[in-house]
């Protein structure tokens, strides 16, 4: 945990922007979570760059969490700093190529605030992300997609930050992108944070526009639970398989361990009931893993990040 003159000194460097002590249940969609030692909004690459210098000179852990979509911190809590990007890393703006537009949003920018931009401005390709948490460096992260489509298909640039607080530019060719997964060539995404994405967007019209994302989010009302907390997906699919149709198979909708519940719904979404604890989704998560696995020989890796 931080020492009162960390405390000191955060407090000095970034005034109201930073508190102490914070549950952290309150920066997560599955509302579940032990406490971290700190959290701190960041505005600029100045004060990224500031943060990243002390983390590294105090040996203290850090983390960004984005909107909290994909996260869960365990009961014991977070020691370090969670970090979330604001100002102007929740930004968009755009410019026109000869044969497309590529816009560059922010990593904390809401993938609903893109997703608006994009209907105001009549810009089509970014529809399939309706209804998916969270913000665009996440999204990135994860290769967040549906229906067919994954956000690496768009993607052109990236900028990324190390842990000596230098920007750089990484180019499509310099990554490469699976299921749920993004990586970059030579690169611990781990130790780096992504500050901006670039993507390479179509004109279209912007009634087709709402009209298409209009068709996505009801097929999404018709399979997804209402909203409790979730996380949306918790689990992998299986290469050839679903997670749901498997966990589902199991018998294991609507079986619960203390407030968290597979959804009656959807069975590879994992709810809070309104008491679980983190220890209550960890737990439940494992039972869905031993049932999955003893049944199919198939073990269930999370999307969910437990940190």
């Amino acid at each position: 945990m931080l020492d009162s003159r960390q405390q000191q000194a955060l407090s000095a460097m970034f005034g109201a922007a930073v508190a102490f002590d914070v549950s952290t249940a309150d920066f997560c969609t599955l509302k579940a979570g032990g406490r971290a030692a700190a959290f701190i909004e960041i505005s600029d690459l100045d004060q990224l760059s500031a943060l990243l210098g002390f983390c590294r000179k105090e040996g203290v852990c850090r983390r960004v969490i984005g909107r909290g979509s994909n996260i869960l911190v365990t009961d014991a809590g977070f020691s370090g700093v969670l970090v979330r990007l604001a100002g102007e890393f929740r930004t968009v703006r755009q410019r026109d190529e000869p044969d497309s537009i590529v816009i560059t949003a922010g990593s904390g920018c809401l993938l609903a605030e893109l997703l608006g931009y994009c209907r105001r401005h009549g810009l089509g390709g970014l529809e399939f992300l309706v209804g998916i948490p969270g913000g665009v460096g996440g999204a990135v992260r994860m290769n967040a997609g549906a229906f067919g489509h994954w956000l690496g298909e768009l993607l052109e640039r990236v900028v990324i930050v190390g842990p000596d607080g230098e920007a750089q530019e990484k180019m499509r060719g310099e990554w490469s992108c699976g299921y749920r997964r993004f990586t970059i060539d030579g690169c611990d995404l781990d130790s780096v944070i992504i500050l901006s994405a670039d993507f390479e967007l179509q004109k279209n019209d912007p009634v087709l526009i709402q009209q298409t994302l209009e068709k996505y989010r009801s097929l999404r009302r018709e399979k997804q639970p209402p909203a409790l907390p979730s996380a949306g997906s918790f689990f992998k699919n299986p290469a050839g398989d679903f997670a749901g149709r498997l966990i589902e198979a199991g018998g294991l909708k609507g079986f619960r361990v203390g407030g968290a519940m597979v959804s009656p719904i959807h069975a590879n979404f994992i709810i809070n009931t309104g008491t679980a604890t983190a220890t209550d989704i960890i737990n439940l998560m494992h039972r869905i893993q031993e049932k999955v696995e003893a049944e199919t020989g198939i073990f269930l890796e999370p999307e969910v990040h437990i940190i």
